[in-house]
């Protein structure tokens, strides 16, 4: 029993970079969209962004952000703001840690492509998290310290 305990917490103490990794991960979109949550009319700043990096975003993109998103900008501001915020909760209570991270993943690519920046451009920040929210979301990261590790055996959908 004691060998089985020892080598437990051996594992766990192990883990923690990727706990603490999945949990700054969700302050960081919680924060960011709780507070465009709290600032109120994120529809017309967003747009406003939009118009004004519409010229810098990748051409592929484009056509979307001007055809789709900024007629519905208030729909995409929605999406946005709750997409952030949910993932960003999630991840920080180890809850559906895959599919929050693929939701922070694909909010992160998004931005990328509306702002067009290089891949390997000092400023692109936008790709950083899709590759950690990716690696979140393809390791088990809600298993330690999370809930999905007490409720992985209840919901098949969290193993």
């Amino acid at each position: 029993m004691a060998d089985y305990l020892e080598q437990r917490s051996r594992g766990v103490i192990a883990q923690w970079p990727i706990a603490a990794l999945r949990i700054y991960a969700g302050l960081f979109f919680a924060y960011h969209g709780l507070s465009k949550l709290q600032r109120g009319n994120f529809a017309d700043g967003m747009s406003g962004f939009l118009t004004s990096t519409l010229d810098a975003s990748f051409s592929f993109y484009r056509p979307f952000l001007e055809h789709v998103v900024l007629p519905h900008k208030a729909l995409f501001a929605g999406m946005v703001m709750w997409g952030e915020s949910l993932a960003g909760v999630a991840l920080v209570l180890g809850l559906a840690t895959r599919y929050a991270a693929l939701v922070a993943a694909f909010l992160a690519m998004n931005f990328w492509f509306a702002k067009g920046q290089a891949l390997f451009g000092g400023q692109n920040h936008d790709v950083v998290w899709m590759i950690v929210m990716l690696v979140i979301a393809f390791i088990p990261a809600g298993r330690i310290a999370g809930l999905d590790a007490r409720l992985a055996d209840r919901l098949r959908f969290l193993r």
